[in-house]
């Protein structure tokens, strides 16, 4: 199975996902795009998010939105979804540790090494299977789109990378 946009996330506990990106940096450029709400919407989900700890926030997925085109939605996902979350921790522009509607905390840490920066995404608390089999293709998609945009290329399709990607974890991820 070939790796064509990045390395894939891994289960560094039974259920916990961390995966990794090299991105163009400064590292607070990448911190504008998981903070600022029309940077974040370009990859990930849109809606204000604080910079305290505390600070309740609503992230809005419009995944159809993120890619011309985007592909064809999976039947039984909506065209919108949306999810409450607090900050938990807060460290600008490295750590942002955020807890995620019922699938536990997801936590972005950023790293400089030379003019890129190693970004962190770490999902805790991912229960069944098939939860996480929607989740571990949605963040691999999500960052492709991110690194597409820092770089100035066109990202692939959304849902015809997460189809893809689904049937990779599906063979990666322990049944």
């Amino acid at each position: 199975m070939t790796d064509r946009n990045g390395s894939y996330g891994t289960l560094i506990e039974p259920a916990t996902l961390m995966i990794e990106r090299l991105l163009p940096g400064p590292a607070e450029r990448i911190w504008g795009y998981i903070i600022d709400p029309e940077l974040r919407r370009q990859w990930l989900a849109s809606g204000p998010m604080g910079n305290t700890a505390g600070a309740a926030f609503e992230l809005v997925w419009r995944n159809s939105e993120l890619t011309d085109p985007p592909g064809e939605r999976p039947p039984g996902f909506p065209d919108e979804h949306r999810m409450p979350g607090e900050i938990v921790e807060i460290d600008q522009p490295r750590k942002l540790a955020i807890t995620w509607g019922s699938t536990g905390g997801v936590t972005f840490e950023l790293k400089p090494q030379g003019t890129d920066v190693l970004l962190t995404v770490i999902h805790r608390r991912l229960g069944e299977r098939s939860m996480l089999l929607n989740i571990a293709p949605g963040w691999h998609i999500h960052l492709d789109i991110l690194a597409a945009r820092l770089r100035g290329e066109r990202p692939e399709p959304f849902w015809d990378g997460w189809l893809r990607l689904r049937k990779d974890y599906d063979e990666r991820l322990p049944a």
